[in-house]
């Protein structure tokens, strides 16, 4: 006596296996991509932060290579606006008039390589705190407080220095 066995071969995957396969496949797509652009936009940020370090070093340079503006008080409190343009390039300036000079200079370079870039030094005993301010996230804020929201100011690097 023989038993008659059905043999059934599987040939290939099913409609709805590849479907499943396929969703599986463009979920991890869209969470690479995800990750992608959250990688370019920590890239950019940490761009601006290295920028407002270099900025406030530049700064700190600048009072430092001027002694005598330095106690004489012209660096004490440099606002965020741009100050009318001095030549100390091609013509001999006075220690005050390199202070701002140099004043024109920084903001000027600040709104060139940051967006919304700007920058304050005030005078703090014998200390100064620069501090360079940078809308970080571009969505067109303008507040100078520093109050760490980005929604309202600027982000703000301050660094204190004991020149």
């Amino acid at each position: 006596m023989s038993i008659n066995r059905k043999t059934t071969s599987q040939s290939g995957f099913t409609l709805l296996e590849v479907m499943i396969a396929m969703v599986i496949f463009s979920i991890g797509l869209i969470g690479l991509a995800g990750l992608q652009a959250r990688g370019i936009q920590s890239t950019g940020m940490s761009q601006g932060r290295s920028v407002a370090i270099i900025q406030a070093y530049d700064m700190a340079d600048r009072i430092r290579a001027n002694p005598v503006g330095d106690s004489d008080g012209s660096y004490n409190n440099i606002t965020a606006t741009i100050p009318a343009a001095i030549d100390c390039i091609t013509a001999i300036c006075a220690q005050t008039d390199m202070a701002s000079f140099d004043w024109f200079e920084w903001n000027r370079n600040n709104a060139a390589v940051l967006p919304s870039g700007r920058g304050t030094v005030v005078a703090n005993g014998a200390q100064y705190i620069i501090t360079v301010m940078w809308d970080e996230d571009r969505t067109g804020v303008t507040g100078t407080a520093c109050s760490g929201d980005p929604t309202v100011d600027l982000k703000c690097y301050p660094m204190v220095i004991d020149p």
